[in-house]
């Protein structure tokens, strides 16, 4: 009987808490998860793409502190970076009487600058596989033309190594998804932060965070049907003829 009395009471609680108030509280959360997320992806690429280059030269000044860069924000959590991130900053001397501190009092700039580290540190590591295992034949056809490196590196290695990238780089954005749930933990007031502000209003756990699972579900979703479509796209010359 307690138990059934306590579901009965979550159940009042959902239907009171998805109100026009509560739900503009979802909404506001919604846009901060996605700009924090397309931000740092589009900060990750940005500087993957000359990383995963240098990651592949034969010069060990330039190969070896990309690969400890990487090795130690893809073997590190990240949650521990956001914390290093967004409480070591105050221990620099002086930082609080420069512009940089309007930035970073800000949680929001500090989150975006580790989960930009994060996913660029894998990005970095996917892209590299990917131009490792540019067919040699591509390479020698570019050399036949009397391409130089930088021509044949644009026009093509990179537009082949990003097409067999999209499906593992498809998942790295699935995850930067999940993962930006952590921002709550430093004030951020995202999907997952709302979720929390209407729990502790209205001791509803379940409706609360199963709202914002689905509202996560629909963006994993979407995300992945984009990339699908990409695939089917870029990658129409590897399906057998008639398919």
């Amino acid at each position: 009987m307690d138990q059934l009395n306590a579901w009965f009471t979550q159940l009042l609680a959902g239907n009171a808490i998805f109100t026009a108030n509560t739900l503009g509280f979802y909404w506001n959360g919604l846009v901060t998860t996605v700009q924090l997320v397309f931000l740092c992806l589009l900060l990750g690429i940005v500087l993957a793409v000359p990383l995963a280059i240098g990651r592949g030269s034969k010069r060990w000044w330039i190969k070896w502190p990309i690969y400890a860069y990487t090795y130690v924000f893809r073997g590190t959590p990240l949650l521990i970076q956001l914390y290093l991130v967004y409480y070591g900053v105050v221990f620099f001397n002086g930082i609080q009487d420069t512009i940089f501190w309007e930035v970073f009092k800000d949680a929001f700039y500090p989150a975006l600058m580790a989960f930009t580290l994060n996913t660029a540190a894998y990005t970095t590591e996917i892209f590299r596989g990917a131009i490792k295992n540019t067919a040699k034949g591509e390479i020698e056809a570019a050399r036949a033309y009397g391409m130089s490196k930088g021509l044949m590196m644009r026009r093509i290695i990179l537009p082949s190594a990003f097409r067999r990238a999209l499906p593992a780089y498809g998942n790295e954005v699935i995850f930067m998804l999940h993962a930006s749930a952590v921002a709550s933990v430093v004030t951020i007031m995202d999907l997952t932060g709302a979720a929390y502000y209407v729990y502790a209003r209205f001791y509803a756990p379940f409706p609360a965070f199963i709202f914002v699972a689905l509202i996560y579900l629909c963006l994993t979703f979407s995300i992945m049907f984009v990339f699908r479509r990409l695939e089917k796209r870029l990658l129409a010359h590897l399906r057998p003829r008639g398919a």
